[in-house]
């Protein structure tokens, strides 16, 4: 039986908490605090071993064949750089991976030829994403699309989140949308990106660009955090266009109609579940590789990533 461990005890850990059990697999949950072991055992009925990843791992006889890091974001390089000297094989670290590129690009280093790490980007697993990603390819592919990725600065900046990951929230959060849409598009060949902006936690705050993938999908991209607007991604094909806005929806416009209409989708595993967490998780430990991202295909997206925050490498 394959033996699987839960790192964290967030939020975050007990939304794979609650997938993990469903799933009926063996799988033990370690956090660091008493006080957070105990309160996420009274919100999930799973007990959390409290002391830390290292010291459980000193004390038991047999490695996990899986690991799931789910802690915050400043800790997700120390956790997972801990389970490669450990010789842990399968590794899904929370995105992106680490508080910043640096750590990122240190974490490929360590992990080479080691580990198969993947970056947990939950939403290329949404039941819209998974259905439009199948239409997009039953129609021919991708000739052109759009993105919007702003943030709500107003929202975010009174969480309790510490200054270091609001000085990187482009590639702790919005990389989600930009993740998801280029998932769907191929990944840019060539990138046109424009950057203005400067709010009190984060440089820059307004975001513009548009390039052609390697797919041959043009694209255009948009982000305002200085206003109003959303998260969303349409995707134009020979035969429609396909909307996802919110993203947990999907929606289309058929060619010579104004009208959107929403999908008829099984929504049911995304309702019950955090949206994509199921399917992420079912992929990640059955082995099925298709859509989960690997450490590698990270890596090789900072390059582009960097472009649209604005940091040219």
């Amino acid at each position: 039986m394959k033996e699987i461990v839960l790192i964290g005890s967030g939020n975050m850990a007990i939304a794979y908490c609650e997938v993990l059990k469903s799933l009926n697999v063996s799988f033990t949950v370690v956090g660091n605090s008493k006080g957070k072991a105990k309160e996420f055992a009274d919100k999930t009925g799973k007990e959390c071993i409290s002391g830390g990843i290292e010291k459980y791992l000193e004390r038991i006889q047999r490695l996990p064949d899986y690991a799931i890091v789910a802690v915050q974001v400043e800790a997700l390089f120390k956790v997972a750089t801990l389970l490669i000297n450990k010789k842990i094989i399968n590794i899904l670290v929370e995105k992106p991976g680490g508080i910043n590129e640096k750590e990122i690009i240190n974490l490929g280093n360590l992990s080479k030829n080691n580990s198969n790490i993947y970056i947990a980007y939950n939403r290329r697993f949404y039941k819209s994403v998974l259905y439009a990603k199948q239409e997009i390819k039953k129609d021919g592919g991708a000739l052109s699309a759009r993105f919007e990725f702003t943030e709500w600065s107003h929202i975010i900046k009174k969480l309790k989140k510490s200054d270091e990951l609001k000085r990187n929230w482009f590639l702790a959060n919005s990389t989600h949308v930009i993740d998801l849409a280029f998932s769907l598009i191929g990944k840019p060949k060539e990138l046109s990106s424009y950057t203005s902006g400067n709010i009190e936690w984060h440089k820059p705050s307004i975001y513009s660009g548009a390039g052609i993938t390697d797919a041959n999908c043009i694209f255009s991209y948009y982000a305002n955090w200085e206003s109003s607007g959303r998260w969303g991604v349409e995707v134009n094909t020979a035969k429609r266009k396909l909307i996802l806005s919110p993203l947990e929806i999907l929606q289309e416009q058929q060619i010579g109609s104004i009208e959107i209409q929403k999908v008829d989708l099984d929504y049911s595993i995304d309702e019950k579940f955090k949206p994509g967490v199921f399917e992420q998780v079912k992929a990640f430990i059955e082995d099925e590789k298709e859509n989960l991202k690997p450490l590698e295909e990270q890596l090789n997206d900072l390059n582009f990533l960097s472009k649209i925050n604005g940091k040219f490498q």
